[in-house]
């Protein structure tokens, strides 16, 4: 039997997150339409973790979290859940983040909103208490750097510093007037809100259901379901 893709997404209030999380995991499926793709909740919203674990234990689920650092749900959450529904470590995934397919579609979110090529760029994370987090979204932005042709700002909606604000502020002094934001975030919500308030010139949108986000879920699930040992689809 192939395992079932389950994408394990953060959960929102906000039903616009949700819907973003859903209308992501249809693209994923249309990419691929034999694979089984579900999705569940780390908070708030349904199904959570372990209602979509107790469902699907026995299909032997590989979670691919729709996470974009390595952080604490990452490293703790996640691995005890698989083992309260009795599935190995190997069934899980890494976040998505770092990756050259989320450059290519912070990339694209940043032309979507007019940003000219040469436009001095701050990296809007999400933020976290997690140093492996922070270091994510450092990376990142070297990459996206790389892309691009010139320095990109890391900077965190929370919990750590620069914020986008002060990170926009700082280009500012130094003689940048015309800035862009890059959103590094899945879903529109309370963060994306937040990033959309800064001064720069132009702000991207959140990556959502991007093609490219959808070739490395799909690509995530692939080498998880390699390094398991478990079929593929017929």
């Amino acid at each position: 039997m192939t395992p079932v893709l389950l994408a394990v997404a953060h959960g929102s209030r906000d039903p616009a997150a949700i819907t973003s999380t859903r209308v992501l995991l249809r693209l994923v499926h249309s990419l691929r339409p034999e694979l089984a793709v579900r999705c569940c909740f780390l908070d708030i919203a349904r199904p959570s973790l372990d209602q979509a674990l107790a469902r699907l234990a026995r299909q032997r689920p590989i979670l691919v979290p729709l996470l974009l650092g390595t952080g604490y749900h990452l490293r703790v959450d996640l691995p005890a859940a698989l083992a309260a529904a009795g599935l190995p470590l190997t069934h899980l995934a890494p976040a998505l983040g770092p990756h050259p397919l989320l450059v290519e579609a912070l990339a694209d979110r940043l032309a979507e909103a007019g940003a000219p090529p040469d436009a001095p760029v701050v990296l809007a994370g999400a933020g976290s208490s997690d140093p492996t987090a922070l270091a994510d979204t450092t990376r990142t932005a070297r990459l996206l750097a790389t892309r691009l042709g010139h320095p990109v700002t890391p900077a965190h909606l929370s919990a750590a510093t620069p914020t986008p604000h002060q990170a926009v502020a700082t280009l500012q002094a130094n003689g940048h007037p015309r800035i862009a934001l890059a959103t590094y975030l899945l879903s529109p919500g309370f963060f994306a809100r937040r990033a959309a308030t800064t001064p720069a010139r132009w702000t991207s949108a959140p990556l959502s259901a991007h093609p490219a986000v959808a070739r490395l879920v799909l690509q995530r699930y692939d080498e998880t379901r390699a390094i398991a040992a478990l079929p593929t689809a017929a």
